[in-house]
């Protein structure tokens, strides 16, 4: 069976598509079969990965909408064992869908659709649109766990009591496997006095629920990099970029953790 992680914050700028991407990459350089599926109607994860919109006719919402599976729209990436379920803009259409209360279990539809192969993969990584609309819902009631990336700056917590209460709401109701895997500090500066303070409230909120190399070791906070701007202008991982960088390292570690368990 896959284990199935949700990317997620309501909060737009995050670092959330840099994150699926990225770590998607560092589990298939590990040799984990992984696919990413991109259910953000910006289809930026999908673009990362060096597709454009002539590379592929179909996308997520005709699996949402049941006109094709999920093994029918798959798409090969440059990286071994990664694999790619890409969206597109008309994706936003399937919310008017979701949004009928007339249709029967319309937070699980994702979650069957998965189902169809949940053989064939070790992971999957989930990323979600930048609100707590039904497209992010059908992707944490599909989940195991929900990484949430947060920013190292101003107004970095806003808004979170508002995604931590949507998890523990979907757990009590339709999804009680549902975990938050962990918080995932980004656009960390060393230098910058806000960044060191955002990671301080990080630590003293959410100790337990940091990623850490080594236990005892600093938490593992992704940097902020030119590199991690720069590729997917590339349609790369930074990962691949960049493979040396500092965002490289953070992501891979990242990845080492997860498999770790």
């Amino acid at each position: 069976m896959s284990e199935v992680i949700s990317i997620a914050n309501q909060k737009g700028g995050v670092g959330k598509t840099t994150t699926a991407v990225n770590l998607a990459a560092s589990l298939a350089e590990k040799g984990k079969k992984v696919l990413l599926l991109d259910i953000d109607p910006q289809s930026n994860a999908t673009t990362s990965l060096g597709f454009s919109r002539g590379d592929y006719e179909f996308n997520i919402y005709h699996v949402l909408i049941g006109s094709k599976k999920i093994s029918e729209v798959l798409l090969d990436s440059d990286i071994e064992n990664l694999q790619l379920v890409p969206s597109n803009i008309g994706l936003v259409g399937i919310e008017k869908e979701f949004y009928n209360p007339k249709a029967k279990n319309r937070e699980l539809v994702l979650k069957k659709k998965l189902a169809e192969v949940s053989g064939d993969f070790d992971y999957v990584i989930i990323d979600s649109p930048p609100a707590l609309g039904p497209i992010t819902i059908n992707a944490l009631a599909a989940s195991d766990s929900v990484i949430i990336p947060i920013q190292c700056e101003f107004f970095a917590l806003e808004g979170l009591a508002q995604l931590l209460n949507t998890v523990s709401l979907l757990k009590k109701t339709i999804n009680p496997k549902l975990k938050i895997k962990g918080f995932l500090p980004t656009m960390y500066s060393g230098q910058n006095n806000l960044s060191k303070q955002v990671l301080a409230d990080l630590s003293h909120h959410f100790k337990d629920k940091l990623f850490h190399i080594k236990k005892g070791k600093e938490c593992i906070v992704v940097p902020r990099n030119v590199k991690i701007a720069e590729s997917p202008s590339f349609g790369k991982p930074v990962t691949t970029y960049a493979a040396s960088s500092k965002g490289s390292i953070a992501y891979r570690d990242l990845a080492t953790v997860i498999v770790r368990g």
